[in-house]
């Protein structure tokens, strides 16, 4: 008998304002290079050995989006950003988290299983109180709906950074909870795929990130992307003088766009000196722009042809949901429901 493939999942959050096409969209250089390209490049490098799930999750966008126009517009926009980074739709599973309301029935059940004091204990949750906030119930049960997200589609494996294996912590347990109380293989319990995805530091140089508002959007214009790097944080070292390239950070910045040539290249025309830190964010800006001009090119024809991005997420959605049923129907025989 031949054992099926194993499934990774990746789960795509579509929060933040409406940002045009103009703009450059919702994903900035840190989601692209500290999540798309790891995830892409993991099924590349084991040649689809894994059965890839992506799910852009709108309704976890719920904790802290109200703008109903912007959620739209941003599901749509972090489709075509998969889709222009080189996410193939006929070899993998691209679709929304609300098109499969199975996933809300299973992290009912989740929740009868689980403690209250685990779900006090989850970061964002913490986070919130420690801000002096209300956090909502949505942000309380966020870790269900997650769990969920994960074990409705059988997933083996899920790709995260080195610092996020605690995030699955809460769905093993869950798994693990779930097979003790109703009989081993009720649900699959899911296991951390540990990827090599770098921390993308900001143009301030603390983490990217649209809270802290230092972002490079991925596809800007040309003209306003070679701006952006013009903006990165730098000292004031003359021109003439020797500069040490580690731990600076346009050279950080290079380092995760450019080949190794080319670093090491760059790295020896700084410490020549007679060059700047304005030289260097210009090979910055145009190694970069090399290397996504064609990807920005596919990215607005595809977000000027919603109906092209709303069918291939409603292709897969059909086969998501035709999986969803069958977990369903072993879990709901395991706990008694009919």
């Amino acid at each position: 008998m031949t054992s099926r493939k194993k499934i990774s999942l990746t789960g795509i959050q579509p929060s933040g304002r409406a940002v045009s096409i103009e703009e450059g969209g919702a994903i900035h250089l840190g989601n692209y290079l500290g999540a798309i390209v790891p995830a892409l490049e993991l099924m590349a490098r084991h040649d689809y050995e894994y059965n890839g799930v992506y799910f852009i999750a709108d309704y976890h966008a719920l904790t802290s989006q109200r703008d109903a126009d912007a959620l739209r517009q941003n599901v749509r926009d972090v489709a075509a950003t998969w889709l222009a980074a080189g996410l193939d739709p006929s070899r993998t599973l691209l679709f929304r988290q609300s098109a499969v309301p199975e996933v809300f029935e299973l992290s009912w059940i989740f929740a009868c299983l689980t403690a209250a004091g685990q779900l006090e204990r989850g970061h964002a949750f913490k986070d919130a109180l420690d801000r002096g906030q209300a956090p909502s119930a949505g942000l309380f049960n966020y870790p269900l709906l997650m769990a969920a997200d994960i074990i409705l589609y059988d997933a083996d494996v899920v790709p995260v950074g080195a610092d996020q294996r605690q995030h699955l912590e809460i769905a093993r347990d869950i798994a693990t909870r779930m097979n003790h109380v109703y009989g081993e293989g009720t649900v699959v319990v899911p296991e951390a795929l540990i990827t090599d995805a770098p921390i993308v530091p900001g143009n301030d140089g603390r983490k990217m990130s649209k809270s802290y508002g230092n972002t490079i959007p991925l596809f800007a214009p040309s003209k306003a992307l070679r701006s952006a790097f013009l903006k990165v944080k730098s000292d004031s070292t003359p021109l003439e003088t020797p500069k040490e390239p580690e731990g600076a950070l346009v050279y950080d910045l290079y380092k995760l766009v450019a080949s190794e040539a080319q670093t090491q290249e760059l790295a020896a025309k700084l410490r020549a000196g007679n060059y700047g830190w304005g030289h260097a964010k210009q090979e910055l800006y145009e190694v970069f722009e090399a290397r996504i001009a064609p990807m920005r090119e596919r990215y607005i024809q595809l977000r000027q042809n919603p109906e092209e991005i709303d069918a291939i997420l409603e292709a897969g959605a059909v086969e998501a949901r035709k999986r969803a049923q069958a977990t369903m129907e072993r879990v709901r025989r395991a706990v008694g429901i009919l």
